[in-house]
């Protein structure tokens, strides 16, 4: 099974930008780095193949920076971006901005897909921290991404109902930060 990770690089002022006003530019960087590499090491401790995504860096970086293999993320918006790597199934898709995700909720994903056309992992903030699939389905289109019913728009999307995982928190805005003060 393929877990593709969908990051980008951690350059001041270009990785998590709505976390600027409470960390500053380098802060909010270097917490997306960390992110990214509790993410991939998640990952390979599920023992499921990682994929990086990249993009605001050439694939070599990300391959250096993080030991495994990487696929530059291509243009367009989200949901294009995430079509592409949804094109060879099954797969999982993930993002680098959930603390809160361990390697036993990236197997029970995995093991979902063997009796299930599709699989997502809400996220507090109304939007999904995985989506699994195992057979094509038109739910990258017409999703008002970022926004509080991503989840529930992908939902409607798919031809029968998904199998729900566990309802995690997301580390995107400043007021996240409290829920995480480790990290």
């Amino acid at each position: 099974m393929r877990v593709c990770l969908f990051t980008r690089w951690p350059e001041a002022g270009k990785a998590k930008t709505r976390l600027i006003p409470a960390l500053g530019a380098a802060g909010a960087a270097d917490l997306h780095r960390r992110l990214t590499e509790h993410t991939v090491a998640t990952v390979l401790a599920s023992g499921l193949h990682c994929e990086v995504r990249s993009t605001g860096a050439e694939v070599g970086a990300f391959e250096d920076w993080l030991g495994v293999a990487a696929i530059d993320q291509g243009d367009g918006d989200l949901g294009e971006r995430l079509a592409r790597a949804a094109e060879d199934l099954p797969v999982l898709l993930i993002g680098a901005d959930c603390p809160g995700l361990t390697h036993a909720h990236l197997q029970r994903a995995a093991d979902a897909l063997a009796h299930a056309a599709a699989v997502i992992g809400p996220a507090e903030d109304g939007g999904y921290w995985l989506l699994g699939l195992a057979a094509p389905a038109p739910v990258f289109d017409g999703i008002a991404w970022g926004g509080p019913r991503v989840f529930a728009q992908t939902v409607a999307r798919l031809s029968a109902p998904p199998v729900v995982l566990d309802c995690l928190a997301d580390l995107d805005v400043p007021a996240d930060l409290a829920r995480w003060p480790g990290f």
